[in-house]
């Protein structure tokens, strides 16, 4: 008795996506799989795919869809916060069985849903990383942990231990921080990442998170890739880790050591939430 292919739904809460990147990671699925692009992926309205109803209504659709395991976030850029009032209220029981997976932007809807304990919540690789150099490895990787047939293969090794787990893009987590979709990440070991911010921006997010409550609650943080950082007039002085290391001092939060996750094609899987016995 054959097996029923994994059926894997694509949205875009952002920016959209090329025809030419939905048939490239088509390509890459295998026989077990089956991905489904939602046409709105390919609208544009300035920025957007598509107006915030009608990525809000994709989101909805395919999330509530029975027939669908998992939701697969096509691309960052800006966007995903702008669906946070409309989608949530609608999300059904169904909502609640899938795999939700995505970085960059899409992390304010992975905030929400694991703060709401929607689905089984995590951090990797998306469609738009077959962009990258070498990105065809990123959204295997993607694929395997979304079909299961690779296991935890692709997942950061530092998550594997028994703990809580949640991981975020600085910039957005520091957006989330203050508001009401701010994510509870008590005893968490909380993983970041960004890329493209200059080391005094990266020095002023850090402030941000490690002087707040919800982030001085975590276990731990471990510090992914930022680059590639561009050059300041003006030497900052201190590299990356430095400056994680000192916000982390100076609010009294342990600082783990680094990540291996990051907006490149090397970006490894965290799954939010507790693991192991215990955890």
């Amino acid at each position: 008795m054959s097996r029923r292919k994994v059926r894997i739904g694509i949205v875009a809460p952002g920016r959209a996506l090329d025809q030419s990147i939905a048939d490239r990671v088509t390509a890459l699925a295998g026989n077990s799989t089956e991905l489904i692009f939602h046409s709105q992926c390919f609208l544009r309205d300035g920025h957007f795919a598509g107006p915030d109803q009608a990525r809000s209504d994709a989101f909805v659709e395919f999330a509530n869809d029975p027939t669908l395991d998992a939701i697969w976030f096509a691309r960052g850029g800006y966007g995903a916060c702008r669906l946070l009032d409309t989608a949530f209220e609608r999300l059904g029981e169904a909502a609640r069985r899938k795999t939700y997976l995505g970085y960059s932007d899409t992390g304010f809807l992975l905030a929400r849903l694991a703060r709401e304990g929607i689905g089984r919540v995590a951090h990797g690789p998306m469609p738009a990383d077959i962009l990258r150099e070498g990105g065809e490895a990123a959204v295997r990787r993607a694929i395997g942990f979304l079909s299961g047939a690779d296991g935890e293969a692709g997942v950061e090794p530092s998550t594997l231990a028994p703990g809580k787990y949640a991981a975020y893009n600085i910039s957005v987590l520091a957006s989330l921080i203050g508001t009401v979709h701010a994510p509870d990440l008590s005893g968490s070991t909380l993983l970041i990442e960004d890329v493209g911010e200059y080391h005094y921006r990266l020095d002023r997010l850090m402030f941000t998170l490690t002087s707040s409550e919800t982030v001085r609650a975590v276990a731990g943080i471990r510090l992914g890739r930022c680059g590639p950082i561009p050059v300041n007039d003006v030497d900052f002085g201190q590299s990356e880790e430095e400056i994680a290391r000192h916000w982390c001092a100076r609010g009294g939060i342990s600082y783990l050591g680094r990540a291996d996750i990051g907006h490149d094609v090397g970006n490894k899987i965290v799954v939010f939430g507790a693991r192991g016995v215990g955890a």
